[in-house]
């Protein structure tokens, strides 16, 4: 699998599904510009800002590193793609550190989680008895703390406090539970279609020239 055929190959399919996935994240901030317009809410205002960073004691809400001390990103709780299907709403956005960020992409990415019901409460519970080893996440975690009991402690004191976050946002409840049934099969097919588009599209061009 490691001659450069199979690796133009892998480029390829790689290339149309960052298209794909990237049409998906178009199609979520426009329907999130839509939803706050409703709302007459800015998620980049600062009150909202204000709002994440008390909340959070301007701490990164998975790790609890201090945000001034490092570069902090904006978070999306539910990631911004077809599985997820998180929205640049009010209750769903807060400000993490670019670690967190990053290392939450694995469970965010995963079709089925194991875990938890979402992505961040997944990344939220490797405490490193519930994976099979060697579990990347739950390495993750024991280099933030490395006792086992402060570790499992800690996790379980910021899914709780993430969890009191979402509830002071009832609208985002109601508008979820009805896009999180049907959303995810509509972002399928979109995802589908469009590589199917860019094939055909890609072919079209190639007997032109």
């Amino acid at each position: 699998m490691n001659d450069p055929t199979s690796k133009l190959r892998t480029a390829t399919l790689r290339a149309k599904s960052d298209v794909a996935n990237k049409l998906i994240s178009m199609f979520l901030h426009e329907l999130s510009k839509k939803i706050c317009r409703e709302w007459g809410a800015r998620v980049d205002s600062e009150e909202y800002g204000g709002l994440v960073r008390l909340r959070f004691g301007n701490h990164c809400p998975y790790c609890l590193c201090d945000l001034a001390a490092t570069t902090p990103v904006v978070e999306h709780l539910d990631g911004m793609n077809r599985y997820r299907v998180g929205l640049h709403i009010p209750g769903n956005v807060v400000i993490a550190c670019r670690k967190c960020n990053s290392e939450k992409r694995r469970d965010d990415a995963c079709k089925i989680l194991n875990l938890a019901d979402s992505g961040w409460a997944c990344f939220l519970s490797h405490d490193g008895n519930r994976c099979a080893k060697p579990c990347p996440t739950c390495q993750y975690w024991e280099t933030i703390w490395i006792d086992e009991t402060e570790r499992k402690q800690k996790l379980s004191a910021n899914l709780q406090r993430i969890q009191d976050f979402r509830k002071g946002f009832s609208q985002f409840e109601e508008v979820m539970r009805p896009l999180s049934m049907s959303l995810p099969s509509a972002l399928t097919h979109l995802y589908s279609d469009c590589q199917i588009f860019a094939e055909t599209e890609i072919a079209s061009l190639l007997q032109k020239f």
